[in-house]
């Protein structure tokens, strides 16, 4: 452990659980003159806006714990006007130990073509953040399974996320996992959202490879 990490933990504990300097400096085996000429000293400009970061993050975790730390990185920027990375946000979380209380499971099921009819380049190119809403919007399908008594079901669910907001756009929950789950999911999106110009994207699923898509002006990247 670096002895900046030290003065930290010995500073921290001092302040929430009221333990003596001198027992804590003698735990972290530093000196109490080192320790206070760390406390006071000229605290450096990137140590500052970490900590005004982390103050928000630690905000932002308990008004809304199902937080991820990317959803956190937007917030951060939206409502708190810092700019920074996901990798950044997401040190900072494993640091404070801050962790959503939803952890999710990929179920995705869509299957890729055999022979695709039609393959997009991959526009969006994992830049998973946008400027405003209906700018870029996320696709995918996902299987659930549930059961009647010992027989097994299964249910799927298609949904456009808006990357701005994390909004659900549009979703469509069928016994059926077909071209009309997808075709009716983006339907139901436009009619919401008639002047939405959006980039989309998705896996390259049958779905969204399969050229009806795409006569009826869906543009998959």
């Amino acid at each position: 452990m670096r002895q900046g990490q030290i003065y930290q933990a010995i500073k921290e504990e001092n302040e929430t659980y009221g333990y003596p300097i001198s027992a804590l400096c003698k735990l972290g085996n530093v000196s109490r003159s080192a320790y206070y000429k760390w406390l006071h000293r000229e605290i450096p400009a990137n140590e500052i806006k970490n900590l005004r970061i982390s103050d928000a993050i630690e905000k932002i975790h308990t008004d809304s714990p199902d937080k991820g730390y990317r959803r956190i990185r937007d917030d951060l920027e939206r409502y708190y006007g810092i700019k920074v990375n996901d990798k950044r946000v997401l040190r900072i979380c494993r640091k404070k130990n801050i962790k959503s209380t939803i952890k999710y499971a990929n179920n995705g099921c869509t299957r890729q073509s055999a022979n695709p009819q039609y393959i997009a380049e991959n526009v969006l190119n994992r830049e998973f953040f946008a400027d405003a809403p209906n700018q870029k919007w996320l696709t995918d399908v996902t299987e659930f399974k549930y059961y009647i008594g010992l027989e097994k079901h299964k249910v799927y669910l298609s949904a456009i996320l808006d990357l701005y907001d994390r909004r659900i756009v549009s979703y469509v929950i069928r016994d059926n996992n077909n071209n009309a789950l997808v075709f009716d999911t983006f339907d139901n999106a436009i009619a919401s959202n008639p002047d939405a110009r959006p980039l989309c994207h998705s896996d390259r699923g049958f779905q969204y490879t399969n050229r009806s898509f795409h006569v009826q002006g869906c543009k998959m990247y």
